[in-house]
């Protein structure tokens, strides 16, 4: 009888230390490229949403559709949407970004355009009385008054954006959703739950990071509480 292998690469179980030391540029520039290009969709939604729910505080009536329309692209199938947009990318990082900015939208119009319509009538009245003009008034009382919901919206969409990176390696542009893909189909178990867990862990640390962010430019809402 053979007496099994010393090494966990060899036994391959799921936990090895052998396989993060031994792969150790490779785990980082999966985590590199996951933190691109989830920060470059977040970044570039953020850029497309917040005009979009300006413009639905202002016209009502094009609030329906705004909100209609990002709806119906966050429910089409991730392979779907990068099969749609890649006539346009190619097999690029800019594809899997150009579809995650798309799903990231209606989380982000949604939340922020909640925020400024919760932002209370007499508050507006009383800045108008003030000699607050349109502008001065989005961008120093009803922009602030939003931002709980609007950070809310930014960490739902910065954990889903995490997540969907992983399936941008159908493409070969993934992050660590590449080292899952080809984990699972030469089941490589270290691989596996390796990049499985630092999905995790980058997903938690967004939130968190996110989370400490609105606390400090927030103080109002803290003394609120208090």
């Amino acid at each position: 009888m053979t007496a099994p292998p010393d090494d966990c690469l060899a036994r391959n179980e799921w936990i090895c230390g052998a396989y993060v030391r031994t792969r150790r540029h490779i785990l980082l520039d999966a985590v590199a490229e996951h933190l691109q290009l989830t920060a470059a969709s977040v970044l570039i939604g953020l850029v497309v949403a917040v005009p979009l729910a300006l413009l639905a505080r202002r016209w009502t009536g094009i609030a329906g559709p705004v909100l209609a329309g990002t709806t119906i692209l966050y429910t089409i199938p991730s392979l779907a949407m990068f099969s749609l947009l890649l006539p346009l990318y190619g097999l690029s990082p800019t594809l899997v970004v150009a579809g995650l900015v798309l799903y990231s939208l209606t989380l982000l119009v949604r939340n922020l355009l909640a925020g400024l319509r919760a932002v209370p009538e007499e508050t507006r009245q009383a800045a108008h009385g003030m000699g607050y003009g349109p502008v001065r008034l989005l961008l120093t009382v009803e922009l602030p008054l939003a931002l709980p919901a609007a950070m809310a919206g930014l960490r739902i969409a910065t954990v889903s954006a995490v997540s969907l990176v992983t399936v941008g390696a159908i493409v070969g542009f993934g992050g660590l959703g590449n080292l899952i893909y080809v984990g699972m189909n030469t089941y490589f178990k270290a691989q596996v739950l390796t990049a499985s867990v630092l999905c995790v862990l980058i997903a938690v640390a967004a939130d968190l990071l996110l989370l400490g962010v609105q606390w400090l430019i927030t103080p109002w809402a803290r003394t609120a509480r208090g």
